[in-house]
């Protein structure tokens, strides 16, 4: 345990952050599945827009978060999936 008084608040805000960054990857895993499970449009564009906001607050970093859309983009046009 950190003894020193910033060492403890830094303690304190990391903490606050894992748990932050842990509820946007638990809201990005949440959103896949549900488009896997049951590929359609509106299920897609929630999931990117999840990559997105990942990305914006750079906890994902960008190229990741394209990489996966494009993924997730391809699942859905092999799915037959319309997105026009």
């Amino acid at each position: 345990m950190p003894i020193i008084k910033s060492a403890k608040k830094a303690a304190r805000q990391a903490t606050k952050r894992t748990e932050h960054n842990v509820a946007i990857k638990k809201d990005i895993k949440s959103a896949v599945k549900a488009f896997r499970d049951a590929p359609s449009k509106e299920s897609l564009a929630k999931a990117q827009a999840e990559y997105d906001k990942a990305a914006k607050k750079d906890l994902l970093k960008k190229n990741t978060a394209s990489r996966r859309k494009a993924a997730l983009y391809a699942f859905a046009k092999a799915h037959g999936v319309k997105l026009a």
